[in-house]
Order: structure tokens, then C-alpha cells, then sequence
């Protein structure tokens, strides 16, 4: 009987948890650029046990974050707004109460303020880092999805 590998990542290492806590946040950065610093935190989040580099992590993604309900009340740039045009838009994957993304960034914020908080059991801390995680991959690509047409 064969067995099959499993995949592991190794935890990330220090360097990559000082880059993404000591690179500011680009005053620039438009909504695509944002969510991908989303994701790369959460992503880190996720691989990293070390309680204080965790807090700092989440210290930093509220930040961030809070750039994101800014960026959420502002009209898109034109260039973004060229990528989301197309001849005919696809459905949306994105359920209909889901669709207001300042809303979803709210629920981003709460989860990333409770985990903040460091006042959770650890297994609920472990699954509610995941959910912010797929939370904010969901969100990351709802954002891009096509919507106008020409």
C-alpha cells in the first residue's frame, strides 16, 4: 500500500513576519493592492504560532483594514474600474447579503478585533483566524470580479 505525502509548510520565518510589520502601507495603494496586503497577513497569521508575533500581525491587518472601509466609500480609480469592465459580467459568486463590501469589511475588522483581543480559548482563536482568512480571500476576489460592461 502506497502512502501518500502530505504537504507542509514550515512555519514563516522571522524575516518575512518583520518585512510585512515594518512596510508601510503605500498612502497610493489602490483597492486591489489592499486586499492583496490582506491576504498576505492573514496568510502569515495563519503559519504563525508566536503569540506576540500573532498580536502584532493583527495589530498591523487593523490597520490595514481600516485603510480598506476607506477605500471601500471611495470611487474606484480608472484603471481598476477598466479591469472590471467587460462585455458581459459573470454572475457573482458572492452571495446577495454579502455584497456590500463595507459591510464584509466590518465583519473583517470584528474578527480581527476579537482574535486582537487575545482573550479567546485557543482553538476558538485557531478557527477564528481561519474564518478571517477565507473571509478575506472571498473578499479579495469579489472585488475583482467583473461587473460593468462597455
Amino acid at each position: 500500500m502506497a502512502t501518500i505525502p502530505t504537504l507542509s509548510y514550515p512555519e514563516f520565518d522571522e524575516s518575512v513576519i518583520h518585512h510585512l510589520l515594518t512596510t508601510p502601507l503605500p498612502v497610493t495603494a489602490d483597492l486591489f493592492e489592499v486586499t492583496d496586503l490582506c491576504t498576505a497577513y492573514v496568510n502569515v497569521l495563519l503559519e504563525t504560532k508566536d503569540l506576540s508575533a500573532r498580536l502584532a500581525l493583527c495589530g498591523r491587518l487593523s490597520h490595514v483594514l481600516a485603510r480598506l472601509a476607506q477605500l471601500c466609500d471611495e470611487d474606484l480609480p480608472p484603471e481598476l474600474v477598466a479591469q472590471l469592465t467587460v462585455d458581459e459580467p459573470p454572475e457573482s459568486t458572492m452571495p446577495d447579503c454579502w455584497q456590500d463590501t463595507y459591510l464584509m469589511v466590518g465583519y473583517l475588522r470584528s474578527l480581527n478585533q476579537a482574535l486582537l483581543g487575545n482573550k479567546l480559548p485557543g482553538k476558538v482563536a485557531e478557527d477564528l483566524a481561519g474564518l478571517l482568512h477565507d473571509m478575506v480571500y472571498i473578499l479579495r476576489d469579489y472585488v475583482r470580479e467583473p461587473y460593468r460592461t462597455h
